[in-house]
């Protein structure tokens, strides 16, 4: 019964998108892209025409996030921040999936269908799910950025720094 019901949504919806689509709908996205490169492309120019080119020693040095590039360009990060980035990802994808979720969760929950309550309860599921990655990453510390974490990660750099040391002087002998 669910079954026929969801492959007669399927069915309905191919049919009306079938006869329905004309390319002159995609012309405002067409449009908006067109402004955004010429937006791009004017500022470009402009800055080539009117700005000015004198080269200084200081204009001339890499410059990266208001730092003078000192040191080895291979300095080694905790692990934390590439945690920190994973974490960010699972909860943007999430984010990706429960739009879509809420705009076709009203179709789907009309009496026709009859499926309002397990496509609840599987978002619900999905959340619980992401709740208790939450929770987990919380208890083991992830977010831990005192001034004993701190010292670990500085710990950690050390100990990075004395082997990539010795590896070098181990190349060199």
């Amino acid at each position: 019964m669910k079954f026929a019901g969801l492959f007669a949504l399927a069915t309905w919806h191919f049919a009306n998108s079938a006869m329905n689509f004309r390319l002159i709908d995609y012309m405002p996205i067409l449009l908006m892209f067109a402004v955004a490169a010429g937006f791009a492309i004017t500022f470009i120019v402009l800055s080539q025409l009117v700005g000015q080119r004198r080269r200084t020693r200081t204009k001339l040095m890499p410059y990266e996030c208001g730092k003078d590039p000192v040191g080895s360009a291979h300095e080694r990060f905790s692990v934390k921040f590439y945690l920190i980035a994973m974490i960010f990802i699972l909860f943007d994808i999430e984010v990706i999936f429960l739009v879509p979720w809420a705009v076709v969760f009203r179709k789907l929950s009309l009496p026709q269908y009859g499926m309002r309550n397990l496509i609840f309860f599987e978002m619900l599921l999905f959340i619980v799910l992401l709740a208790a990655g939450l929770i987990y990453v919380i208890k083991k510390g992830a977010f831990d950025w005192s001034m004993s974490a701190r010292r670990e990660a500085q710990a950690e750099a050390r100990l990075l720094e004395e082997s990539e040391a010795r590896r070098v002087k181990k190349q060199a002998a």
